[in-house]
């Protein structure tokens, strides 16, 4: 045995030395760099767009996208280029019906073959992800309805995997980009296809592929920066429940690129995060109010030590939409430090693009490790020594000019302004300024205080400005606040507040209907219109309004019909399907909805998809049609009990004597007259009904449904309600 042990030890030995030499999961083309040569150093920069919505019915985004994007990439010459996702648009006219355009598919393989011819750029920088939108309707991935697979770029050049990755390396530091695909494996039409559905195995794959230089002995700099399409709110748990944050937080990425939620609700649609050491509140788990919550300015005695500098942190940003805002973003990494600037071609094209590299933006672009920078010169005192920005112009540049404003006499005033020198060198990839400055008179406590602008001018006399954007040396953060609309996006984390929200709305509409039962059984009279009123200073107004709220689902519960189909209707909401319909292909079958889903089944196998994205019809109903039909009919039922009252108040009657006057001249001798109230209501009950009609509207296009055969009572329940309560509550 110890000669073939003998044999045996060099095999093991030269196993074990290729293992550590390279990850098991990571290919051989995963771990290839793409060296980047040529001046200026040390600097990459790539562009990113994203939904473009290729349409037959808007023939004009590729038109433009033809004109502005091709010029636009050969004057910038990135060393990549991302589209992250929703690529076609794969609706309707009418926007109802979702699925698969092979037109608009082949459209895009044109215009992209197009851009390529233009801007001179290799097909092998292209990488093209695949959204929501490019997923509706396709059955199984790979398959005659999946267009991505047969006309995207990642599909031409072999790039089969849901994970990709690629190494940029110049002057000694590596780039590492990873894109990730974390759609729906089967994708639902929409609208219950809106969030992405990573799997446990796709996050092995993306922490394999984050951590594959990880092991390099000689351990140069990683900068790493991760693409996708959906931003982290609108992104589900695994299986297991595990997340894409923690995935990054662990890597210390750098940024994470996506699109999906368009410009629409607004232009901070960015997020930072980072591990803190105390465990997080309960609320943290489903919101985050500010950019920057969590954050908390370091103190000036920093700890320079290599334990110090592994803070987990990253930056999400979220870009503009091509299919509105014709927007394009150019990100660069300079020694490390990592910005961008996005850029609008809905005024047309541009004849140059400025990218100012250093200082960062302090709104957006510092990191909670950037005091450490500061403080411990990590990346040296010369990283600090100068402004940088990257221009590129059509035509020759004449003149760059840096202005420094400081903004604490309360209007901007300029304190520092010089011009900008080229980095000379042949065959540049691309034109880097230069201005030295003493980096230590801006240092400041106030992230906000001095304000930086480039301008540039051409040989034509063109000239054109950077946005103005705040910095801070010192590494601080500006706090920026979000709009309503867009802590409603990017504050809000979806997947788990979809259950939350769920849980309330029903804990709401139980209460509801069985408390006010319960007083009547308890309180029997006492619970009535004349008892709750308010009599004198007996009650305050608050008594009063809450009196009164209670009083008028009292009343509801005192009508017993109504009361009852209530029930019964939420009753079938809970345990039975919600609606029967196509969610793929009109081929595929029937398959039925519920509150935690659809139901489909392959090879005679049932099982569910579409969770949490089905809130998008849950949510509306529940709040938007059941509870305010809930409201409606208690105060209808209130109203009537009250107009009772007030009837034989004024006509001396018992509620068991018979009229002597007629209810209309009744009407016309009281206060109630003509029951307005009563009028006022029934006006809501048709807002309502109009919510619904729009809601029922909308399925029956996107699903392929017939009302009456698939879902009868979703759709016919509610106004059936309406018309008997409306009826019910007429007479006194």
């Amino acid at each position: 045995m110890a000669p073939h042990g003998n044999r045996l030890l060099p095999l093991l030995l030269a196993l074990l030395a290729a293992a550590a030499s390279a990850p098991s999961s990571v290919s051989g083309d995963e771990r290839a760099v793409v060296e980047v040569s040529g001046p200026p150093d040390g600097v990459v920069w790539v562009a990113q767009l994203s939904d473009l919505h290729f349409s037959v019915h808007h023939p004009e985004r590729a038109y433009d996208f033809r004109r502005y994007v091709g010029p636009a990439l050969a004057m910038v010459n990135p060393d990549l280029v991302f589209i992250t996702g929703d690529l076609t648009d794969g609706k309707s006219k009418d926007l109802l019906t979702m699925k698969q355009n092979e037109v608009e598919w082949i459209e895009y393989r044109s215009t992209m073959k197009d851009i390529m011819e233009r801007s001179k750029l290799p097909g092998r920088i292209f990488y093209d992800l695949r959204g929501n939108h490019d997923s509706f309707g396709v059955t199984t991935s790979g398959g005659d309805d999946d267009f991505y697979r047969k006309y995207s770029i990642n599909t031409k050049l072999g790039r089969q995997g849901r994970v990709q990755s690629v190494t940029l390396e110049n002057s000694g530091r590596k780039h590492l980009f990873v894109g990730f695909d974390s759609t729906m494996e089967i994708g639902l039409r929409g609208p219950t296809n809106l969030f992405g559905h990573p799997t446990d195995k796709q996050l092995i794959e993306l922490d394999q592929s984050l951590s594959q230089w990880d092991t390099e002995f000689d351990k140069a700099p990683v900068t790493k920066i991760t693409v996708g399409h959906f931003p982290l709110s609108f992104s589900a748990l695994t299986e297991s429940g595990k997340s894409i944050k923690d995935v990054f937080l662990k890597h210390l990425l750098s940024a994470y690129l996506c699109g999906h939620l368009h410009s629409r609700f607004g232009k901070n649609l960015k997020r930072y995060y980072h591990r803190t050491t105390q465990e997080p509140s309960l609320y943290e788990h489903y919101f985050q109010f500010n950019m920057h919550q969590g954050y908390t300015i370091q103190s000036a005695k920093e700890n320079c030590s290599e334990e110090a500098a592994h803070i987990e942190e990253f930056w999400e940003w979220e870009m503009g939409d091509w299919r509105r805002r014709r927007t394009m973003r150019i990100l660069a990494i300079d020694d490390g430090y990592v910005s961008f600037t996005d850029i609008d071609f809905s005024l047309g094209s541009k004849s140059i693009i400025i990218v100012p590299t250093f200082p960062l933006d302090s709104r957006f672009m510092q990191r909670r490790s950037a005091p450490r920078d500061f403080k411990c010169h990590v990346k040296g005192a010369s990283t600090f020594d100068t402004v940088r920005a990257l221009v590129f112009s059509r035509q020759e540049i004449v003149s760059v000019s840096v202005k420094i404003y400081d903004s604490r006499p309360g209007n901007l005033e300029v304190v520092f302004d010089t011009e900008m020198k080229r980095v000379s060198a042949n065959e540049s990839r691309g034109d880097m300024y230069l201005a030295p400055w003493n980096w230590r008179a801006f240092a400041d406590p106030s992230p906000n205080r001095y304000w930086l602008q480039i301008e540039v001018m051409d040989i034509t006399g063109d000239t054109s400005v950077s946005q103005l954007r705040p910095f801070s040396v010192n590494g601080l953060f500006a706090k920026v606040c979000w709009t309503w609309k867009e802590f409603f996006v990017m504050g809000i984390q979806w997947a788990s507040v979809y259950h939350l929200a769920l849980r309330c709305a029903l804990a709401l509409i139980f209460v509801v209907l069985l408390v006010p039962r319960a007083l009547i059984v308890l309180f029997k009279d006492q619970s009535g219109y004349t008892y709750l009123r308010a009599n004198g200073s007996q009650w305050t107004l608050l008594k009063y309004l809450v009196g009164g709220f209670i009083w008028l689902f009292v009343e509801l519960s005192r009508t017993i019909l109504v009361w009852s189909l209530l029930w019964v209707y939420i009753i079938y909401l809970l345990v039975f399907p919600w609606l029967f319909g196509h969610p793929l292909t009109l081929d595929s079958g029937l398959a039925y909805m519920t509150y935690r889903g659809w139901t489909l089944k392959r090879s005679n196998e049932a099982f569910h998809a579409g969770s949490p994205d089905v809130m998008v019809i849950v949510l509306p109903h529940l709040c938007f049609v059941v509870l305010p039909t809930i409201v409606i009919l208690a105060a209808m039922a209130a109203e009537r009990t009250a107009f009772r009252e007030h009837y034989f108040s004024q006509s001396g009657k018992k509620k068991d004597d018979h009229f002597q006057k007629s209810r209309r001249q009744v009407e016309r001798d009281s206060l109630w007259s003509g029951r307005w109230i009563r009028k006022i209501l029934i006006v809501l009950c048709l807002v309502v009904l109009w919510k619904h009609w729009k809601q029922c509207r909308g399925l029956v296009k996107a699903y392929a449904m017939n009302p009456l055969l698939h879902s009868p009572v979703y759709f016919y329940f509610v106004p059936a309600l309406i018309v008997f309560s409306v009826y019910k509550t007429s007479s006194i």
